[in-house]
């Protein structure tokens, strides 16, 4: 959370009643943002999966409403080795100020979660989480695992309000653009699962693009070379990240004819039906990666830098050509040249935490390779910022 994002943020208090068996849980923060604001973000869709942390993921079974009363949320959460079932209901909202969940059904003996927006000066708030709770088992619950609950509180907090002051300061550099309505490619995937929420958070519509059209939605099979669009609503932009994993398997050639092939045909057959659309969306955000530029040694490079060579560097050459027909249809193309993407939920990082906690990680080879990286959320902010500016083209 930076100081534009949140003046001061205090810390998170505890209190523990004896009596009762019930302890408060309260973290505050100032953000640089109206109670009105805040609230409309935590309603919009994506807000449950953009506060979960990452490590802490929960599966979404159901859910009933938004934050109105009466609305409903179950989830499953894993414990150690066990998944545990948890049923929220919305009891309380007043527009703009509050809305309070309560647990149904879940491992605490109680749990209730008042989320307050207070305003604060102009154009400011204060976001207030308060969690009212009890531990199963009474005293020896709260001798075993207070001290846990409490941690983890903490930590999921701090995370939440920094992840909350962090999207509405992102998504507020726009404030005077209306909101648009993306198309997405590989939804399903580590940036595309964390890109929809924060999209729908910030007030943006969101189509993905499936390999299996659902109901009216829109399908494609790139190795047919079909794209169906007929029944999508007009797109203002389209975010393209779909392609093979280059990091699933070996590289045998039938791999990499796969990676070669789901990046160039991939994206050429949606860029020519996107020419066909009588009302062809502003841009198109294409996904590309720094191996186009090959092993360079320590040569800076940036985006005016020649391609290099290699398997990766001629993927990622024919892979930004193949948005020809788009930019040829008048289409803006963006080509996002990213580095290894990290993040806590997946990827690169996941892979490589265990062994560094083990104690067993370590350099490889002579340990002076670079390795250009880029977080997820600044990835978010990237393809927002490239989708919202007009001035942008080309690789970036």
């Amino acid at each position: 959370m930076t100081r534009e994002n949140a003046r001061e943020e205090s810390l998170p208090m505890m209190d523990v009643r004896a009596e009762t068996g019930t302890a408060t849980f309260t973290r505050r923060s100032h953000l640089a943002a109206s109670a009105e604001e805040v609230f409309r973000w935590h309603a919009r869709p994506g807000a449950l999966e953009r506060l979960t942390p990452p490590w802490a993921p929960v599966e979404l079974v159901e859910r009933s409403g938004g934050i109105e009363a009466g609305a409903r949320v179950v989830l499953r959460l894993p414990v150690g080795p066990i998944s545990v079932r948890w049923v929220a209901e919305h009891t309380d909202c007043v527009e703009g100020r509050m809305f309070r969940d309560v647990q149904v059904e879940g491992p605490f003996a109680r749990w209730e979660h008042t989320h307050r927006f207070e305003p604060d000066g102009d154009g400011a708030s204060i976001l207030e989480d308060r969690i009212d709770y009890a531990l199963p088992l009474g005293g020896l619950g709260r001798l075993a695992g207070g001290g846990v609950v409490s941690s983890m509180l903490e930590r999921m907090f701090a995370y939440r309000h920094r992840v909350t002051a962090g999207d509405i300061a992102t998504h507020s550099r726009y404030a005077g653009r209306a909101a648009l309505h993306f198309l997405l490619s590989g939804a399903g995937g580590l940036v595309g699962g964390a890109l929809v929420p924060f999209l729908t958070t910030g007030g943006h519509r969101v189509t993905p693009l499936t390999r299996r059209a659902r109901g009216s939605g829109p399908g494609w099979d790139p190795e047919s070379g079909r794209v169906d669009l007929a029944n999508t609503a007009p797109l203002d932009a389209v975010v393209h990240l779909a392609g093979e994993n280059i990091a699933g398997a070996r590289w045998t050639d039938a791999v990499k004819q796969r990676i070669f092939a789901s990046r160039a045909r991939g994206t050429r057959v949606l860029c020519e039906a996107l020419a066909r659309l009588e009302r062809k969306p502003r841009v198109l955000v294409c996904a590309s990666a720094i191996g186009i530029y090959g092993d360079r040694g320590d040569a800076i490079l940036d985006e005016n830098a020649a391609p290099g060579e290699g398997f990766l560097a001629d993927v990622c050459r024919a892979w930004e050509e193949a948005t020809e027909p788009a930019s040829a249809a008048g289409i803006r193309v963006v080509h996002l040249r990213l580095g290894i993407v990290l993040t806590a939920a997946g990827g690169a990082l996941v892979k490589m935490l265990p062994p560094f906690r083990l104690g067993l990680g370590g350099r490889l080879g002579a340990g002076s390779q670079w390795m250009s990286w880029i977080s997820l959320d600044d990835v978010l902010g990237a393809i927002l910022h490239a989708s919202m500016d007009d001035r942008l083209e080309g690789a970036e």
